[in-house]
């Protein structure tokens, strides 16, 4: 990012305290305008006290930050009026009608009655709400609720938007549309700051990625970037008989120079590659010892095998879920 390009947030040195815990540790962050900027991390690793944060809903314990230059303690008023933020859980009143709510929140807003209705209708076709307007939000499903959270949040469209793992339990299909509606939001000009659990959620969506554990950023950058910091290639092997798997991790970490990894599937393991050039021998030694291949391919590490890499564990390891950390933020 250039010194001169204009920065949606800069966050230095920022800490959040709950007690004796700290939730965010010393977290830095540069976002550029008009794209989307992820940050992943496990439950617990403090992505949503930061948005908080970051949003005015929480004052920093220590550090600055900055969204559009503004500081967030003391400029949080005229921050909030550029922001807007949709949280983990649905913030829409359940007991009206999507176009209820959203006309509701467009009068605060100052819309006029006419226009708030105008507003409300235009989102609801915008999102595919438009048959179910006129029903009451908690018959709407999971994924059309967060499709009008998300439209609530942008009846006066922001400069910045920050979404809290907003695909968080949809299913495939809900999960796609809500992807649809943030890249169509960037293209409008809107700068989003996304935070999610899911490594292909992150791969699909953001520009760069800021990699979060234990409340500060381990690491950052484009996807791309990510994935060739831990290695030249993966190597993802399933074999023809599970039992013969861990006579198959000796024998190719032997030939590879690199330890492997045991997936889920209990006929498959893989490795981090410095030199894809040992891969042919090294299957070749597992046909020499009698050990079946199913398949195997060679390729660009995952950002799963990115996150193993650098935290030491799976990025669905929810050791830390349900901890005060992420909590006491909500």
């Amino acid at each position: 990012m250039s010194a001169d390009t204009e920065l949606a947030i800069e966050a230095v040195g920022l800490v959040r305290h709950f007690g004796s815990t700290r939730a965010v540790d010393g977290l830095d962050l540069r976002v550029g305008t008009g794209a989307v900027y992820g940050v992943l991390g496990p439950n617990g690793a403090g992505k949503t006290t930061a948005i908080r944060m970051l949003a005015t809903l929480l004052r920093p314990t220590a550090g600055t930050a900055r969204v559009f230059g503004l500081d967030v303690v003391a400029d949080a008023e005229a921050v909030r009026s550029r922001v807007s933020l949709t949280g983990q859980f649905a913030s829409v009143d359940e007991d009206l009608t999507g176009f209820e709510n959203l006309v509701l929140l467009s009068r605060l807003w100052g819309y006029s009655r006419p226009a708030a209705r105008q507003r409300a209708g235009d989102l609801l076709d915008a999102f595919g709400l438009a048959d179910a307007r006129d029903r009451q939000v908690k018959n709407y499903s999971g994924g059309m609720r967060r499709r009008l959270d998300i439209a609530a949040s942008i009846v006066v469209t922001p400069d910045l938007i920050f979404l809290d793992e907003p695909t968080s339990g949809l299913d495939p299909r809900s999960r796609n549309q809500v992807w649809e509606i943030i890249r169509a939001m960037v293209a409008g000009g809107t700068t989003v700051l996304l935070t999610t659990q899911y490594l292909d959620e992150a791969d699909q969506l953001a520009d760069r990625i800021a990699v979060v554990d234990h409340g500060r950023v381990i690491a950052e950058g484009t996807s791309s970037e990510l994935k060739a910091s831990v290695g030249s290639g993966a190597l993802h092997v399933r074999l023809l008989d599970p039992a013969q798997r861990p006579e198959a991790a000796r024998v190719l970490g032997q030939a590879l120079g690199t330890p492997m990894q045991l997936e889920a599937d209990p006929a498959a393991l893989s490795a981090r590659l410095q030199d894809a050039e040992r891969v042919a021998s090294a299957l070749g030694e597992l046909t020499g010892v009698g050990i079946g291949v199913a398949t195997f391919a060679l390729g660009q590490p995952s950002l799963d095998e990115v996150f193993l890499a650098l935290t030491g564990r799976p990025a669905d390891d929810d050791a830390d879920a349900g901890t005060p950390i992420e909590e006491a933020a909500r």
